[in-house]
């Protein structure tokens, strides 16, 4: 479900107040309520296609299970974390009301450009040349993937090496699926990777806590949020790998609404409001400082 990177080690980030969403049937929503006025927000939401202005709302897609990036609150509908705040602060930016539905990972970027029932995609999604091929993003954070293991190692997992010959467990279609699958392709069949999938991620860290698995992998954020929450069950080995981008996902023939949300997310880092947001979560290294636009490789 994701894809994301940033390279340090990850015990440096272990007091992070982080948290994240499952998916579900049903649909978490937070709104982001039009309440600016400034001249900067009257001139980003004239950016904004003359339909989507007149309904008033984007419907952002997300696998709300992914704390602390989205997640859902005390209430079990309403989504919190990191991408609802910023998703807030993007809609004040542009005047509109931003609206989370939850979904299954996988199942996101087919909802936006196949049968079009959400408008972006907000889900810790890492920007890739892979998906790219058919979703344009936005850039807004960086984060790396961290292997996370039951509490005291009892396998000695220290890199993906040490994957081979046993069985990890993953959320399928996130950057770590493609990173499980490569390392599966290096172990050979001398000594064979098993790879475990499941449709969020809380159900494969419950193979790893039940011991049918000896590793999941995640984004640090989460990696280093579940470790803090759970820590007579978990801990964070090594380092971050594969630094990169999460992005927000627009339709590529949505060419002026991923202009306007790419001008409203570069307009919260210049006036500070994004730094806020990430220090709330206590997330800040993963802060950029230009929102670019299909920049991850």
């Amino acid at each position: 479900m994701r894809a994301r990177l940033l390279s340090a080690p990850l015990l440096a980030v272990l007091p992070l107040a982080l948290a994240s969403c499952g998916s579900g049937s049903d649909s978490p929503t937070v709104s982001a309520p039009s309440t600016s006025t400034s001249a900067s927000t009257g001139s980003l939401a004239s950016l904004l296609p003359a339909a989507i202005k007149a309904k008033g709302k984007l419907v952002v897609g997300s696998d709300v299970s992914y704390a602390p990036v989205e997640f859902t609150d005390t209430d079990g509908k309403t989504a919190v974390g990191i991408d609802p705040d910023l998703a807030k602060a993007i809609g004040d930016k542009l005047g509109i009301t931003l609206e989370f539905v939850n979904g299954t990972f996988d199942g996101l970027i087919p909802q936006l450009t196949t049968s079009k029932r959400i408008d972006l995609i907000m889900s810790a999604m890492s920007d890739n040349k892979k998906r790219q091929a058919t979703v344009d993003f936005v850039d807004y954070f960086s984060a790396g993937t961290s292997i996370i293991v039951a509490k005291g190692n009892p396998k000695g997992i220290k890199g993906l090496d040490d994957f081979c010959g046993q069985t990890v467990a993953i959320q399928r279609g996130t950057t770590q699926d493609d990173v499980a699958e490569a390392q599966k392709t290096k172990c050979g069949s001398a000594k064979p990777l098993t790879i475990l999938k499941f449709d969020t991620d809380p159900e494969a860290l419950q193979q790893v806590k039940q011991g049918r698995a000896v590793a999941d992998m995640n984004d640090f954020p989460v990696a280093a949020y579940t470790a803090q929450k759970q820590a007579d069950s978990f801990e964070v080995v090594g380092d971050q790998l594969e630094a990169g981008p999460y992005g927000i996902g627009v339709r590529k023939s949505d060419t002026a609404l991923r202009d306007a949300v790419q001008k409203a997310v570069q307009a919260l880092i210049d006036d500070g409001s994004y730094k806020t947001i990430l220090d709330k979560w206590q997330v800040a290294q993963g802060a950029l400082t230009t929102a670019t636009i299909n920049a991850g490789t």
